[in-house]
């Protein structure tokens, strides 16, 4: 499928297929990455601004999702995290910002860890550091979304929870946002590659590596998001344990970047106009 960040389609050969990404922009390289379920028109607010700020902004697909090879068999937060690391290395302009919404901020932050020397910055949307519930109820979970993502019943399940995860302010184009995530979904390759994503995802690679994030961060969370008990002392834990700038977005759920590009984008500007140079590093106090 396409979006209207898909002008200059590109794709990045990698061991089971090939992730889809655009280029746009001179300046600084920020490599963005939707969470699962969710496809690189997420972004379709928050990466022109920064183009037009002077940045490069690449924004790729999720494996198995959007434009990206449905032929991928290894999933999860390292797995993507490889993923950040490769385009930035193919892309031969780092060391990047790279960003990330929920599972997306996950593997940012673990490719942080895994190559710090081409991660300059990282801009952490609703994310997912670490791994919430007992072993038992994973198991549930992941039995639940074995049942709910499949056919027929797998895109519709998805486009309504997608909505549910949305609380608050709703942007102009969520309902087209929505309709393109279950259009998608309703590909029974893009379905299943979706569905084997959610029966592995384990946020506890990430939060084992956290020590070794030592790039500046903004970790953008909503006031609303119900992927958190309590949103706000969740942030708190974030900045406390990666040194993170934090922002709690006011009437935003999940996807911040999209219901409130008003709080989002100057954030994200202003972080990134006081990063180090290439040649510095360190967290932000």
């Amino acid at each position: 499928m396409t979006t209207s960040q898909s002008n200059k389609l590109s794709f990045l050969q990698r061991p089971e297929g090939n992730i889809a990404y655009t280029d746009a922009g001179t300046g600084p390289l920020v490599v963005a990455m939707p969470g699962m379920g969710d496809l690189r028109s997420t972004y379709d607010d928050l990466a022109p601004a920064l183009v037009d700020a002077g940045y490069r902004v690449v924004v790729a697909d999720l494996r198995g999702h959007g434009d990206s090879d449905t032929t991928f068999r290894t999933h999860g937060d390292d797995a993507t995290g490889t993923d950040f690391i490769a385009l930035v290395e193919h892309l031969g302009a780092g060391p990047a910002v790279l960003l990330g919404n929920s599972m997306a901020s996950s593997a940012a932050a673990w490719a942080a860890a895994e190559r710090p020397e081409l991660v300059r910055g990282l801009v952490l949307l609703s994310p997912l550091l670490r791994q919430t519930g007992s072993p038992a109820m994973q198991k549930v979970l992941r039995g639940v979304f074995r049942v709910l993502l499949a056919r027929p019943w797998g895109a519709a399940f998805w486009a309504a929870y997608y909505s549910s995860i949305s609380k608050g302010r709703r942007s102009a184009r969520h309902a087209e946002q929505v309709a393109e995530v279950r259009q998608s979904l309703r590909d029974p390759a893009h379905l299943r590659s979706f569905r084997d994503l959610a029966m592995v995802l384990d946020h506890s690679v990430v939060e084992a590596r956290l020590s070794e994030v030592t790039a500046p961060s903004l970790a953008v969370v909503g006031a609303l998001d119900p992927d958190f008990t309590d949103p706000a002392k969740e942030l708190t834990w974030i900045t406390e344990t990666i040194g993170s700038r934090g922002v709690l977005v006011d009437e935003a759920g999940h996807y911040p970047a999209q219901q409130a590009p008003d709080v989002v984008v100057p954030a994200v500007l202003d972080f990134l106009a006081g990063l180090p140079d290439a040649t510095e590093g360190g967290r932000n106090a």
